[in-house]
């Protein structure tokens, strides 16, 4: 290819690299900036900056950026996708056009037997220079003015959908943020201290606490007191109920009214939304999975089972059936997946928090830093003693330690590092097998039963872990109401905070129970009760035992009297565990639904790969009389291997997929579907050794 042909390719992939630098390049995105501001700045100004909607959606996600800047950078990039656009388009044009003038004969020979009716479209003549130039410039222009629409549409259609978001999260997590003010309240701290202490705690509150560290900034930088904070918190929400949540609680501010029996009021109300909200998405999954099993599992079923038959009477249908079973059968399972995670979402909003199960700050000993000389000044200051530089050295290793040292804690506390392990190894027993499918063109039956024993064992040591991770977290939470209840009954007989650990440790509180035991062993040898406290939700790891070391050690810092601050967080972490629980029961009928279904699914494959084909007429059978019947058109025991091998691969993905979604019916978690996937993988791996 000549230079002069590749120039265009070449410009447009030069002005491709600078937006794609920008993403990881400050520099690059402030220069990208300064020339879009240069360029269009004073028409953002204008035309763009009028629109209060997309000013609104850029507060909400909290960009930092400025409309004028997001604008001016917008128009910059639909200018180069214009650009971009017009010349692949070009090539793209040309390229067709060079296609559509091969002979069809040609096409069909060189196409596969799915996509052969596409050589119909050949044989087009060659166009005058006249209209091949109009007909190029026009397709030209067209794409290129629908790349740079879709991008300037996308840049400013994406604000919205990040602020849409942020609302559904903000919403699911606003009854446990303000069960929190309420417990703070009680506790007899100032409410600006609450709002302070609510910004902070993002990684527990998650988008809620975000938005109070709007309140928060304006009051610490800007000097604006509560009131006037909270209402441009509120206004800069994208939440509408927690908008209308901060109306009310300026109201109240301003008229002087309990501050406390307010929040109870308005969590007892998000609560019963919560159980409302709860039992419409519960109706929608039931329609989900009956329109699951309908759609994607007796309509790929219905779909094999009819193309079997054509393929019998005489046609050759290998190649659809590949097409529904590699393509169609994934696509729409992991399409379904995904729309089903949306909707499980607002179930659970309380994943897990990721944090380091350690919970050990490696370069802090007790409070003794490793500051290099260990001095403030300049000089190297004295030098620390042996064994303080040893337990430095300790600490800093620990993490590793722990992990290597102790190789199954840390696949069951993170499951996914399994995969690590098991993936690697299966990929290489499979390209050991490599060898033999290549043999006299690739076969893929030769590697297909390893492929699925690698896919059941990965899947299965997955789902051991995650199980055991995820049983051990359950009773964790489950324990956690009965742990505040005692902790409230014993505080209120008169006891200390410190006094009611050390006297409820000892009943029994399942696995609780040892971490309790090791929260007190902190204090004895020296830690302050909150520092042991940070350490235990460090270990657990989980967002309700964040919460309740949260409430703990800053009602602590409040008042001595925690009696009404723990029931309070008592029955928030009970009404969670029973709609935790209401729901679990009431998506186990799905999940029944879905192995029926795959298990009919299973059978009727199975009919036709182990009795239907194998005992159908492949040759000509002589009847007598001087007459013969045919072979059903021609179906010959390479068909019926080929047939056989496509059923089994559509059970395999069938069940994988299944599998997962079954476990995302129940639980919510697309990996507590792995149990089942391996269950079904299983399932079909033996029921074909059997029959085939």
């Amino acid at each position: 290819m000549r230079p002069v042909t590749v120039a265009p390719l070449i410009v447009a992939a030069l002005l491709c690299v600078p937006l794609a630098v920008a993403r990881y390049s400050d520099r690059v995105d402030r220069l990208l900036c300064r020339i879009g501001i240069r360029l269009f700045g004073d028409y953002v100004d204008v035309v763009v900056g009028n629109r209060s909607g997309r000013r609104a959606a850029l507060r909400a996600t909290h960009a930092p950026t400025t409309v004028r800047r997001y604008g001016a950078t917008t128009l910059l990039n639909a200018t180069i996708a214009v650009i971009v656009g017009s010349i692949v388009g070009l090539y793209a044009i040309w390229g067709l056009l060079e296609l559509l003038s091969i002979d069809p004969e040609t096409l069909r020979t060189a196409l596969p037997t799915p996509l052969e009716f596409l050589a119909t479209l050949g044989g087009v003549p060659t166009l005058p220079p006249a209209e091949l130039a109009v007909l190029l410039f026009g397709s030209s222009l067209t794409l290129g003015a629908i790349a740079g629409g879709g991008t300037y549409w996308f840049r400013w259609w994406y604000p919205g959908y990040v602020a849409d978001a942020r609302a559904r999260r903000i919403e699911a997590g606003l009854p446990a943020t303000v069960a929190f003010m309420y417990a703070l309240s009680k506790s007899g701290m100032a409410f600006p201290e609450i709002i302070r202490i609510i910004a902070t705690q993002e990684d527990t509150y998650g988008e809620a606490a975000t938005e109070f560290s709007v309140a928060l900034r304006s009051m610490d930088t800007f000097g604006t007191d509560v009131i006037t904070a909270l209402q441009t918190m509120g206004r800069r929400s994208p939440s509408p109920q927690f908008s209308e949540f901060t109306e009310n609680l300026v109201s109240v501010l301003q008229s002087g009214q309990g501050l406390g029996g307010f929040l109870e009021r308005q969590y007892l109300d998000y609560r019963e939304e919560a159980e409302s909200q709860q039992e419409g998405i519960l109706e929608l999954l039931a329609t989900l999975a009956e329109a699951y099993v309908t759609v994607l599992v007796a309509g790929p079923l219905f779909l094999i089972t009819v193309l079997v038959v054509i393929g019998i009477a005489g046609s050759d249908t290998i190649g659809q059936l590949r097409l529904v079973v590699y393509v169609l059968l994934p696509l729409a399972n992991l399409g379904f997946i995904v729309y089903l995670s949306m909707v499980t979402d607002k179930l659970d909003p309380s994943s897990g928090v990721d944090e380091d199960p350690d919970g050990i700050d490696p370069s802090s000993i007790d409070g003794v830093r490793s500051t290099g000389g260990g001095g403030s000044g300049t000089g190297p200051g004295p030098r620390p003693h042996p064994n303080v530089e040893r337990v430095r050295y300790y600490r800093r290793l620990q993490g590793v330690r722990e992990r290597f040292g102790h190789p199954i804690r840390t696949l069951i506390q993170q499951p996914s590092l399994t995969l690590a392990i098991t993936v690697p190894i299966a990929l290489a027993v499979v390209f050991s097998r490599l060898s033999a499918a290549l043999e006299d063109g690739f076969d893929a039956a030769a590697v297909d039963d390893t492929i699925a024993v690698g896919t059941f064992g990965v899947v299965t040591v997955f789902a051991i872990a995650y199980e055991l991770h995820r049983r051990r977290l359950e009773r964790i939470e489950a324990a956690v109401p009965d742990l505040l209840d005692r902790l409230a009954s014993v505080n209120e007989a008169g006891l200390s905070i410190v006094s009611a650990i050390d006297r409820v440790r000892d009943s029994d509180l399942g696995p609780l129970s040892a971490e309790l035991d090791r929260v007190w062993n902190d204090v004895e040898w020296g830690a302050d009760l909150q520092t042991a406290l940070h350490r235990f939700e460090a270990r657990v790891g989980t967002r309700s035992i964040a919460r309740v070391v949260t409430l703990l050690t800053e009602s602590m810092n409040a008042s001595g009297n925690l009696a009404t601050t723990l029931r309070i967080a008592a029955r928030g972490a009970a009404a969670d565990r029973r709609l935790k629980r209401e729901r679990r029961q009431a998506m186990l009928e799905y999940m029944v639904v879905v192995y029926v279904s795959f298990l009919v699914f299973l059978f009727i494959i199975a009919v036709l790969a182990g009795y239907l084909l194998p005992n159908l007429p492949t040759e000509t059978v002589d009847v007598g009389a001087g007459s013969s019947i045919d072979g059903l058109g021609g179906f010959s025991d390479a068909d019926a291997d080929a047939y056989a091998t496509l059923f089994y691969h559509a059970t395999l993905v069938q069940g994988t997929l299944s599998g997962l979604i079954a476990g995302q019916l129940s639980t919510g978690d697309i990996r507590a579907g792995a149990k089942h996937a391996a269950a079904m993988i299983a399932l079909s791996v033996i029921l074909f050794a059997i029959l085939v």
